[in-house]
């Protein structure tokens, strides 16, 4: 007898493996069926269609990054030091969860629901660990901000805008050499202080 639960977990797991090669567009039932040695039939009793299973991809992809992105907010380092650990760790999260990426900033994925209210919590929650880090950040002396809600909407802008540059085009310096530089002009600005 087959789990129920875990068969769904791997049918997730084969077509997570699948979108992220193919993308949702070019990803058929038939490959996902394929992929676990199964007939369609067989995907069909567990999900109504290929739309719910790239749903549940991107649910399971949503949970990775944010368990990810919670250790280190939750670390106990000085907010500096936690601060480029969340930029990195996030950054390098988006690469690994490619779906999750997408749904996230594709937008030929607009009409679909779920992927409007994914990019809403993801927004939320970004913001409240942003936040929570930069409010540490003043309590105890390592940032000057009066508005940590303002800087949380600032650092999420400006991780957004290096998103792109980053995994596209590839210079003479490696990925975390650009992120250390984007980091320290984030941080310290790029004025000479009087």
């Amino acid at each position: 007898m087959v789990d129920k639960e875990k068969f769904r977990e791997k049918i997730v797991q084969s077509a997570s493996e699948i979108f992220s090669r193919y993308g949702f567009k070019k990803t058929t039932m038939e490959e996902i069926a394929a992929a676990l040695n199964k007939g369609k039939s067989s995907i069909y009793y567990y999900f109504k269609s290929k739309e719910e299973i790239f749903e549940a991809v991107v649910d399971h992809e949503a949970q990775m990054l944010k368990n990810e992105l919670s250790k280190v907010v939750k670390s106990t380092d000085d907010p500096e030091h936690i601060l480029r650990r969340y930029v990195k760790v996030r950054i390098r999260s988006f690469e690994k969860l490619s779906n999750y990426y997408n749904a996230i900033f594709n937008r030929d994925l607009d009409h679909f629901d779920f992927i409007n209210k994914q990019r809403e919590k993801y927004d939320l929650m970004e913001i409240a660990f942003l936040r929570y880090l930069l409010w540490r950040g003043v309590r105890s002396g390592h940032f000057n901000l009066e508005n940590t809600g303002l800087a949380a909407l600032a650092v999420q802008t400006a991780l957004k805008g290096m998103e792109l540059p980053l995994f596209w085009q590839k210079r003479n310096y490696g990925l975390d050499t650009r992120l250390d530089a984007t980091i320290d002009i984030l941080f310290y600005g790029i004025v000479r202080k009087l």
